[in-house]
């Protein structure tokens, strides 16, 4: 059994050919169709000399070449390498050099930054462009991708592959610079694609189980919400590519065409990245179409990965949408799959801590929380989040990273990528956040992301960071960053009120900074890079929570 993700692709194609695979815009594509323009790219690509272990820069909003160019370089055995679209000059140097990239299929809006860099990077020797209507198009040298189409033949004969093919997946450099996780594909479709099930932790045992099941019925049609360029959707789309499913990919993010989207294609499951993307939707959703409300008539179900998800946001979601079903998980680049819960109505806080608000969920078959001595620690206690089984290889070129991150725990290799979480009585675990961006002020541990979801609570509040800023006395204390709702403008004291009802005194803000846009990667996680680049910049609200007494 190969297990390798386009051969699970084909299988589906065989199946399937003519159901719709992917529609983005006013553009749709049956799985036949996909499978045959990839081939046409791959075949293209191969002319030039790529194959096995080449890296191949995606750099594209979502769109259907996107997934064609995955797929592309899948069927050679090479390597797709996404590229955040909002990078500039010096960081695409910085990853194309990484990543050690020799080709790129671009957009051509993003033409002039590749003219920019292309002669800084004497591996990148081919370029593929996107006709996206840009105008004038800078002239890089690049073939026009309809007219690599042309060159390559639609036929499916390319040589054999392995589970042991490499997929890459660049983090998003939220607190350092972006770091390639390099996967077998194997370990990381059981991890992120399906080949476990997440429910039952059953193991997925012949490679043409999914697709038989996409030929036995037709599933409901999903909503993949984030960016390609981020792991949960190029997860949400290769899970549907895998299993017949129709998705719907957005080329950007907008709530109204979210819901727009929801009405014409009948779409039954949301995926999303927390309240960054459900905030938005339901101000959206109460606000409804020129036309009158928005039909939600066919959704059944929204998902939230990767991101905080707020108690105040799911009551909402409730509230608006009382028959949907929620749920949420935990994961991440390096880790993959560490659980996940299904939402009830009413009991949507955690309720466990002071907030309330983490997410809680049982743990994954695979995952542990172990402590400083790397054994499991006691119910009660907090640790780092480990997973174990189906693991990434490790960071690319980059080996001491490598071997703090992917550790041995009891005698099996385990991805402990640095996310912290406490083991609560019930043997469920309640995710704390990632320990790089744990506060420490006057000796104690502060999370933001427990911070974040009481402020959130806020009617003032649309959305909230948090981060820990110098302080002479405490060495660090709570500073957030709030995007106020439109015409409010909370002052810290508001904040430091509100939160105290629900946070320890030591937890609640002693600083804030208002903004009109919060610092978020397009994935809808936090951009803690700007974040303080901002609060280091702006004049900030203080105040000494010392003179402010706990609540009776």
């Amino acid at each position: 059994m190969a297990f390798n993700l386009a051969d699970l692709a084909e299988h589906t194609a065989d199946v399937v050919p003519d159901r719709t695979a992917l529609i983005c815009g006013d553009r749709t594509v049956t799985f036949g169709e996909l499978d045959a323009r990839a081939n046409r790219l791959a075949h293209h690509l191969a002319a030039q000399g790529i194959g096995e272990r080449d890296h191949v820069a995606i750099y594209s909003y979502n769109s259907l070449e996107y997934v064609e160019a995955m797929m592309a370089a899948y069927k050679l055995r090479a390597v797709p390498i996404n590229v955040n679209y909002r990078y500039v000059e010096d960081e695409l140097v910085y990853l194309f050099d990484n990543a050690d990239v020799v080709a790129c299929v671009y957009q051509a809006s993003f033409g002039p930054r590749i003219h920019a860099v292309k002669d800084q990077l004497p591996k990148l020797r081919h370029l593929i462009e996107i006709d996206d209507g840009t105008e004038a198009p800078v002239a890089n040298g690049a073939v026009a991708y309809e007219d690599a189409m042309a060159e390559g033949s639609p036929e499916r004969d390319f040589g054999p592959r392995d589970a042991g093919d490499l997929y890459i997946l660049y983090t998003g450099g939220t607190t350092g610079m972006p770091k390639g996780v390099m996967w077998r594909h194997e370990d990381v479709w059981r991890t992120l694609g399906g080949g476990i099930d997440f429910v039952t932790g059953e193991r997925i045992t012949d490679e043409h189980q999914l697709s038989r099941v996409a030929g036995e019925a037709v599933p409901p049609n999903g909503l993949v919400l984030a960016p390609l360029m981020h792991g949960a959707a190029q997860w949400g789309t290769l899970g549907g590519l895998f299993k017949g499913v129709t998705n719907v990919l957005l080329p950007r993010f907008d709530p109204h065409l979210v819901w727009d989207a929801v009405h014409r294609y009948g779409i039954a499951v949301i995926t999303i990245t927390g309240d960054a993307m459900a905030r938005p939707l339901i101000d959206a959703l109460k606000e409804g179409s020129p036309d009158g409300p928005y039909d939600t008539s066919s959704l059944v179900a929204i998902s939230s990965t990767a991101a905080v998800f707020s108690p105040v946001v799911k009551d909402q979601l409730f509230e608006l949408l009382p028959n949907l079903f929620i749920s949420e998980a935990v994961g991440s680049s390096e880790g993959g799959f560490n659980g996940m819960r299904l939402v009830e109505k009413g009991k949507t806080s955690a309720a466990v801590g002071d907030g309330g608000g983490l997410i809680n969920v049982p743990l994954g078959p695979d995952s542990k929380i172990i402590g400083i001595d790397d054994k499991p620690v006691q119910p009660g206690e907090i640790g780092r989040l480990a997973r174990g089984g189906n693991v990434p290889i490790g960071y690319y070129k980059d080996p001491a990273k490598t071997a703090a991150t992917f550790i041995d725990v009891e005698g099996e290799r385990h991805s402990v990528p640095g996310d912290f979480a406490r083991l609560e009585l019930d043997g469920t675990m309640t995710l704390l956040g990632r320990g790089s961006q744990c506060i420490n002020s006057g000796g104690e541990k502060i999370y933001p992301e427990e911070v974040e979801s009481a402020l959130k609570a806020h009617p003032k509040v649309f959305d909230a960071l948090v981060i820990g800023v110098d302080d002479e006395r405490w060495g660090q204390k709570v500073a957030a960053i709030v995007e106020p709702r439109p015409g409010e403008e909370p002052t810290l004291e508001e904040l430091v009120a509100h939160c105290q009802t629900k946070l320890a005194r030591y937890k609640v803000p002693r600083e804030l900074h208002l903004v009109s846009e919060m610092p978020r990667q397009p994935s809808g996680k936090p951009d803690y890079k700007r974040a303080r680049l901002l609060t280091e910049a702006d004049h900030a609200q203080t105040t000494n929570t010392d003179t402010v007494k706990d609540p009776a």
